[in-house]
């Protein structure tokens, strides 16, 4: 009975497709919306970078109405602010860095922000007691401006590479503003295993990235060589429908860095990236349009 009302549950949620600004990076702030809007896309994650670009010679009202004029929803944005999770020195100073890019999004309309735990530092056991302080601390920074934060567990991190340590300081933050963003690459390609997703209980996971790993040695992996969904050798409808199945409904955006799509024409890669991700959403049973 358990598994019947667990599978009638995942029945009812459903994910999203989203784009990530860092795919259509050549194009700008702009072009990139306007691409990806014609191809059909609704929802988009913005980044810092490219609208501190656009802010050079604009006004964030201005960034406001390319997103409106478009029918775009922001569902997450990229605050480029890192040092955030694990205890460090500069916290402070990127607290306030942090609050600043809130104040920014949250005028944009985003929900939530994230920041990845991309440090190389070293670490102790201690520092995994200090960082729920963090956490709350960045959480409630979030909260002041109407949104959420989130933390992005990453492969090549000495803090949080993996998802069961995203989950472990979540749970002992114990804050309801903060959650974990699941990028299905970072997953996969790192030291988690399929099994820990077993151990993600609903409203841990608040919002997710899309990519895919290429078919090559997994020690020549480095953060950029992610592929299209698809296009790779992730199982990654089988990774979908257990994030459903887990309790995540919501938007998954795709997220890519290697040149060859950061250059593409924000249309044409919209729509490929549209064709290829579709399928494996409708696989995982959990997709709405």
């Amino acid at each position: 009975m358990a598994l019947a009302a667990e599978r009638a549950a995942a029945a009812t949620r459903k994910m999203t497709l989203s784009m990530h600004h860092f795919t259509s990076a050549g194009a700008g702030f702009r072009k990139s919306l306007e691409g990806w809007a014609k191809a059909g896309i609704k929802d988009v994650e913005p980044s810092s970078g490219l609208l501190d670009e656009f802010l050079k010679t604009d006004s964030l009202a201005s960034a406001k109405r390319v997103l409106t004029d478009n029918g775009l929803t922001v569902v997450s944005a990229a605050i480029g602010t890192t040092g955030l999770w694990e205890p460090n020195p500069k916290f402070a100073q990127n607290l306030e860095l942090f609050k600043m890019r809130c104040e920014q999004f949250a005028s944009l309309g985003a929900p939530l922000v994230y920041s990845p735990c991309s440090t190389a530092a070293a670490f102790t056991p201690g520092d995994y007691v200090r960082s729920p302080e963090n956490i709350r601390l960045v959480a409630e920074a979030a909260g002041q401006f109407g949104i959420k934060a989130a933390a992005e567990f990453v492969r090549t991190s000495t803090f949080m590479a993996s998802l069961p340590t995203a989950l472990r300081l979540h749970r002992a933050a114990a804050h309801p503003n903060f959650g974990i963003v699941f990028d299905c690459y970072h997953f996969w390609s790192g030291p988690s295993k399929l099994e820990d997703m077993d151990l993600i209980r609903p409203g841990e996971i608040i919002h997710a990235h899309l990519n895919d790993t290429p078919d090559m040695p997994r020690e020549l992996l480095d953060l950029q060589s992610r592929v299209i969904p698809g296009d790779g050798v992730a199982p990654l409808a089988k990774i979908l429908r257990k994030l459903v199945q887990r309790g995540y409904s919501g938007p998954i955006s795709v997220e890519l860095f290697l040149p060859k799509f950061q250059n593409a024409d924000p249309y044409e890669l919209a729509k490929e990236i549209m064709l290829k991700s579709e399928v494996l959403l409708k696989k995982a049973g959990g997709y709405r349009q």
